[in-house]
C-alpha cells in the first residue's frame, strides 16, 4: 500500500471541497438513506443544540456527533482501490461550508500524514498552510489550518482510527462565513472517535 497514492487522494477530496466552499449547498431529499449499508446509523440527542444527532459506523468503526441546525450529513460509501473510504460528508446549507471524513489504511501515523498533506497543499497554487501541531483529542492526533486566497478558509485533522486505521477530517468554509460555522467545525472534528473495542472472548 502506497501512502502517495493515498495522500494524492485526500488531495483531491480537499481540493474539491475547496472550490465548493462559496457555493450554496441543495439539501438531498433524503439525507438518512445510504452509509455502510446496516451498521451505519443516527440517533437523536439531548443537546443544547437542536437536532444533533449521534451517527455511529461499526463497518468502518467511527462515532461522530452530527450538528443540528442547517448541517446536513450525506453518506457516500465511497472507495478508492487504494483502501480509501469516504463515508461522510457533511454540509453547512447557508455558508457552503463542508466537512469530508477520510477513512484510510494506517500505512503512516497520523503525523506522517498531515506532514505529507501540507507538503502537497503548499504545492498547490493559492494555498497557505500552517504547520501540524498537536492535539488534545487524541494522544497522535495533529491538525494544521490553511486558506485558499482571501475567499476560503479551511482546518486539517488527523487522528488514530479503528484498528488498522487513520481518520482524516478536511473542513472548509469561506471566509464571509458566520463564526459559529468554524466552532462548530471544531466541535466535530473533536466528535469523531474510533469505537470501542470489544473484548475478545475465550
Amino acid at each position: 500500500m502506497d501512502a502517495r497514492r493515498l495522500l494524492g487522494w485526500g488531495l483531491v477530496a480537499l481540493c474539491t471541497a475547496c472550490s465548493g466552499a462559496k457555493q450554496a449547498v441543495r439539501e438531498p431529499s433524503d439525507p438518512g438513506t445510504g452509509g455502510s449499508g446496516a451498521v451505519a446509523r443516527s440517533q437523536s440527542l439531548d443537546s443544547e443544540q437542536s437536532g444533533s444527532r449521534r451517527y455511529v459506523d461499526e463497518a468502518l468503526g467511527f462515532e461522530l456527533i452530527q450538528p443540528g441546525g442547517e448541517w446536513i450529513l450525506d453518506q457516500t460509501d465511497e472507495k478508492t482501490p487504494e483502501g480509501l473510504a469516504i463515508p461522510v460528508v457533511l454540509r453547512h446549507r447557508s455558508s457552503g461550508a463542508q466537512v469530508v471524513l477520510q477513512v484510510a489504511p494506517a500505512v503512516a501515523t497520523p503525523a506522517q500524514f498531515a506532514e505529507r498533506l501540507t507538503v502537497g497543499l503548499r504545492s498547490q497554487p493559492g494555498f497557505v498552510t500552517s504547520d501540524p501541531v498537536p492535539l488534545s483529542m487524541s494522544d497522535s492526533a495533529v491538525g494544521f489550518d490553511f486558506a485558499v486566497g482571501d475567499n476560503v478558509r479551511g482546518r486539517v485533522v488527523v487522528r488514530d482510527g479503528s484498528p488498522g486505521h487513520v481518520f482524516m477530517m478536511l473542513a472548509t468554509w469561506p471566509t464571509t462565513a458566520p463564526d459559529e460555522v468554524p466552532k462548530t467545525v471544531n466541535a466535530l472534528f473533536e466528535s469523531v472517535r474510533p469505537l470501542p473495542v470489544a473484548p475478545e472472548q475465550t
